[in-house]
């Protein structure tokens, strides 16, 4: 097979086809042209495996998912965070298939090529969590592995405690317990200087203009000034650019944060509800900029059957660079 081909292919909530003749139309139009401008991106990022670009409609949006892996394998559903996009793990996409996975990464929702709905609400973490449910149910028949990082860890901490029953194992990565990161923003001085930008991102449009400035230079140092030389590349960060500079994404990007505060969940306050009774495993990198490292152990106060792996040099973006341990470990995990 031939590195970084392409399956495109659209399919509907109830049909295997879009409800729509003329939407189907043009959203196999966009992908047509979206084939044209990845398929000289999988090949420059290493992507051996053949990957399938499909649109599912779940929730009442249209996700954009990423699947690799035979459709037999058992699934494991990767999910990203704040400011990336299913490339986040592009890493992990060969090790997993080629351990038989089925691989599935999603543009969450109001990231990259997924629905961007308008308004803060559409961003609730109940909300987030029932996307990656109905992705499951479209792919899956069984109880899937669950690996996120930064606000993909969020969603899994919620899949896992909320909907168990449709989650085998949980990994999250540089992302305490929900309950241990409110905590810490209150009482933990440190936690909240590191944590200002969140307060920052709660102001209407300002974020996004200071953001967009300068060829998108503050989420370009977000990603490079925090982790070691070399972990994010040209190449990689003009895909990163391409993903913010989509029509509405940045707003809907950071209306995660927006509803984080204004709708907080229940996960977070109550601490009956927020029992993670599923295995789960926390990954952290000792040197993240943005999460003081005891909020992870803190964590597993959380959980029945809870591991912590600390990586002493890494930082908050520990699967980039630490990518053949994260995979071994996760492998591990699974097993």
């Amino acid at each position: 097979m031939s590195e970084g081909r392409l399956i495109y292919c659209a399919r509907g909530e109830n049909s295997p086809y879009l409800i729509a003749e003329k939407r189907r139309i043009l959203v196999l139009r966009a992908l047509t042209w979206e084939n044209r401008l990845l398929t000289g991106f999988m090949t420059l990022s290493g992507i051996r495996s053949p990957l399938e670009f499909r649109v599912f409609h779940v929730n009442g949006i249209a996700l954009h998912v990423v699947l690799a892996g035979p459709a037999s394998g058992k699934p494991l559903i990767f999910l990203h965070g704040f400011p990336e996009f299913w490339f986040a793990w592009r890493l992990q996409i060969d090790h997993f298939v080629s351990s038989g996975y089925r691989v599935i990464i999603p543009d969450q929702r109001g990231y990259n090529l997924s629905d961007k709905p308008a308004g803060i609400a559409s961003y609730s973490i109940d909300l987030l969590a029932r996307d990656v449910v109905g992705v499951l149910d479209t792919v899956a028949d069984s109880k899937a592995f669950v690996v996120g990082h930064d606000w993909g860890a969020g969603v899994a901490w919620y899949l896992a405690a909320r909907y168990s029953e449709r989650v085998s194992r949980a990994a999250m990565l540089s992302v305490p317990h929900p309950r241990i990161f409110i905590r810490n923003l209150i009482m933990n001085p440190a936690q909240l200087r590191r944590s200002s930008y969140i307060l920052f991102f709660q102001l209407p449009w300002l974020p996004e203009h200071i953001l967009r400035r300068r060829d998108w230079a503050l989420l370009v140092g977000a990603l490079r000034n925090t982790c070691p030389p070399g972990v994010f590349s040209d190449p990689d960060l003009e895909q990163y650019k391409k993903s913010w500079g989509r029509k509405g994404a940045l707003t809907t990007m950071l209306n995660w944060y927006r509803a984080a505060l204004l709708r907080p969940s229940k996960l977070a306050l109550d601490s009956k509800s927020s029992r993670v009774k599923v295995p789960a495993l926390l990954i952290w990198g000792k040197n993240d900029q943005f999460a003081g490292e005891a909020m992870a152990r803190e964590s597993l106060q959380y959980c029945d059957n809870g591991h912590l792996e600390m990586f002493e040099t890494a930082t908050h973006w520990v699967q980039h660079e630490e990518p053949a341990q994260v995979n071994t470990l996760l492998s591990q995990f699974f097993a």
